[in-house]
């Protein structure tokens, strides 16, 4: 099962684990998730943000609702091939997503460059409307951090719905914040560290709560580029206090 959408709308618990815990819980999942017909990509994003920071900061104050705005591939894209334009929304533990695709070259001049015609244009679906109103009401958005990672993706034997995700290698950085250069940069994650999504639509299925707690894995507040922003802070903190440059 593997398929594209534009409109998402679901729970999402994130779980950070060791690499004990990920082999021992591969083991009790057996037969009943299935690898998708994707396997294990590489997902590369460009994250939005103003010079200030506004979106990640007002997102780690965990408010009732908040959003980001991303640039996302599932490959090193070359300026020809399509990516998706993704706003995430999350109010009151759901998460709600909109996404479009269109070749990079168009989502770049679109995206980075804030006095280009296509920035301009309302015309279009609901979901660029969408994209466009947070294009303008944050007017000095731009490109802010990379965050690239490898990904196996699953889903329930039983129920489709039920989706599960695990991210390993996962890296950040700052600058170079084009797709088309590939995954490299900061890890943010320990050695054998892996960072699992359970991704569904309603209630977690009981057999599945039930082999977490067996395995003591429990959900935890993880954001990739909430994490990678903090790195940034604490390395740009250091910079100050050694007085050399160190971010990559």
């Amino acid at each position: 099962m593997s398929k594209y959408e534009a409109v998402f709308k679901r729970y999402e618990k994130k779980y950070l684990l060791t690499k004990t815990q990920y082999e021992e819980l591969s083991k009790r999942l057996q037969g009943k998730i299935v690898v998708d017909d994707y396997g294990v990509t590489s997902i590369h994003n460009i994250y939005f943000d103003t010079p200030e920071y506004q979106l990640i900061r007002t997102s780690l104050a965990k408010p009732k609702y908040k959003e980001k705005l991303r640039l996302r591939s599932y490959h090193t894209p070359t300026s020809k091939d399509n990516v998706f334009i993704e706003l995430k929304k999350k109010y009151d533990g759901i998460v709600y997503k909109r996404r479009m695709d269109m070749k990079l070259e168009d989502a770049v001049n679109y995206l980075y460059y804030p006095n280009k015609q296509e920035r301009k244009q309302k015309e279009g679906t609901q979901i660029k409307k969408e994209i466009d109103w947070v294009l303008h009401y944050y007017k000095d958005i731009m490109p802010a951090m990379y965050i690239g990672y490898e990904r196996l993706a699953c889903y329930g034997v039983e129920d489709h719905e039920l989706r599960i995700t695990y991210d390993k290698n996962i890296v950040w950085r700052t600058t170079q914040l084009d797709l088309t250069k590939g995954m490299w940069g900061s890890p943010l994650l320990d050695d054998g560290e892996v960072l699992m999504e359970i991704k569904i639509k309603g209630a977690m299925p009981l057999w599945l709560s039930r082999i977490l707690d067996e395995c003591n894995i429990y959900p935890t507040s993880f954001s990739k580029y909430g994490r990678g922003y903090e790195e940034l802070i604490w390395l740009k903190r250091k910079e100050t206090y050694y007085g050399e440059s160190i971010i990559s």
